[in-house]
């Protein structure tokens, strides 16, 4: 019964969360609970807990994760500056006239939204708030445009420069080095977020082509959900300012992937720059005002807050797990699980599936990664490829009914005449495409793994 400790604590955590409870001090405190009783009844060493400073300090003096207030700011500021609110007009007016035009426009706005910001619930509502009504004053079924939202609003998992794949990246580059000084290799190889951000992106674009491909293929196959936009209620500029207005955001988001992708800077300091460069976007378009710097400072420091207490909270368990021997329970469980590292992998893509319904991204990655990843590294798993996996994993569990958080964001900001059955109809034929894509990624791994290798080799 003592074994099944680290079990019964991770049980308890989500009991904790699913009451409503603040993430980091569920996660903490139910360690620290743990940890007591323990304590009290002999069956854990408090000198685990005697490594927190350590990790607190670590986690604070480590540079990678700087990238995460700077593209949360990147991605803040083009939402206040109301810049995206401009690109998905302008995108309307080039494309709207087509049928199916207009949810194109979507889709491309909320990719780019998703990927400066990283974070399902701000692109769900904002696009909620930005698109639902257009899409819906211009005669789009209720179901193709709350399901284009939705899965648009969770690209942010899977296309860099994400928030998610900034976490993902760095949590599985410390598991796989642990991986490989538990097999005696102890000059181990590395891998970086850069790594992630390059393996991830193939993958990704080929889900914003799947996505706009369905709603083309759904306008020609059915007008009436889809159909043109008529010119009279488009805005009436130029194309050549069109062009220029869709343009400048999408040069900053090639500013910042191109800097990694050729060497030219980190994740960090290409945070950096897409930080700048969204401020200077704001100022150009006049919508810079101290108003507008000081809401965007303040919700970058609210979010980043968050994102770094729940990572002390995640360090507080995992030593707690692993002081109860939780590390070798699991290392247990998947090597005498019959089929190897292919059974290990489903059965982790199928709980990290599950816990997306009750758990964000921030906390599964660093709660749930940091026990399984090293020990699936371990078995010969490419670690790129375990993480762009782990991205559209949890990209599709956010959107699948009835639980995915993608439907409870954009149900909160939707019209009372759009109905619940609208969106669970409108997201299964995206949740297809994912669960595609997952097979593919599976068949095959080089969809994530071949760019890296061409551009860092």
């Amino acid at each position: 019964m003592i074994e099944l400790i680290p079990l019964w604590m991770f049980l308890a955590v989500c009991l904790v969360l699913m009451a409503g409870y603040p993430v980091a001090f569920s996660l903490a405190g139910t360690a620290l609970l743990f940890a007591l009783f323990g304590s009290i009844g002999g069956v854990f060493d408090a000198a685990y807990l005697h490594a927190l400073p350590n990790r607190i300090f670590g986690t604070i003096s480590n540079t990678t994760l700087i990238a995460v207030p700077l593209f949360i700011l990147m991605g803040v500021m083009l939402e206040r500056s109301r810049v995206a609110e401009a690109l998905l007009q302008n995108m309307a007016a080039i494309f709207g006239e087509m049928r199916g035009g207009l949810g194109v426009s979507v889709i491309c706005v909320g990719a780019l939204l998703a990927a400066s910001t990283g974070i399902v619930g701000a692109t769900v509502v904002t696009m909620g708030l930005l698109s639902l009504p257009t899409m819906l004053r211009h005669n789009y079924s209720g179901a193709l445009a709350t399901g284009t939202i939705c899965a648009t609003g969770t690209l942010g998992q899977i296309i860099p420069p994400s928030i998610a794949l900034v976490l993902l990246g760095d949590i599985l580059s410390s598991a796989y080095q642990q991986a490989q000084l538990s097999m005696g290799v102890f000059s181990p190889d590395t891998v970086s977020v850069g790594d992630l951000f390059v393996g991830a992106l193939l993958p990704g674009l080929l889900l914003v082509g799947a996505y706009i491909l369905y709603v083309l293929l759904r306008a020609w196959l059915q007008p009436e959900c889809a159909p043109a936009v008529d010119r009279s209620q488009l805005p009436q500029t130029s194309l050549g300012d069109k062009l220029i207005s869709v343009a400048m955001p999408l040069a900053l988001i090639a500013l910042v992937l191109g800097s990694i992708l050729f060497g030219i800077a980190t994740p960090t300091e290409a945070a950096g720059v897409g930080a700048l460069g969204a401020t200077l976007l704001a100022a150009l378009r006049g919508a810079l005002s101290w108003q507008v710097l000081a809401d965007v400072g303040q919700s970058t420091l609210r979010v980043t807050c968050m994102v770094f207490m729940i990572l002390i909270g995640a360090a507080v368990f995992s030593l707690v797990f692993r002081g109860f021997g939780g590390e070798e329970l699991v290392h247990g469980f998947f090597h005498n699980m019959p089929g190897g590292v292919v059974s290990a992998v489903a059965v982790v893509m199928l709980a990290i599936f599950l816990l997306g319904f009750i758990l964000d991204f921030i906390e599964i990655t660093f709660v749930v990664v940091p026990i399984v990843a090293p020990i699936l590294l371990a078995m010969g798993v490419d670690p790129i490829w375990l993480g762009v996996m782990i991205a559209v994993n949890l990209q599709t569990s956010f959107l699948t009914p009835p639980f995915g958080f993608a439907l409870f964001y954009l149900r909160g900001v939707a019209p009372d005449d759009v109905a619940t059955s609208d969106l669970y109809r409108g997201v299964i034929p995206y949740i297809i495409i994912q669960v595609l894509m997952l097979v593919a990624l599976s068949l095959w791994p080089t969809l994530a793994t071949w760019l890296p290798q061409l551009v860092y080799n």
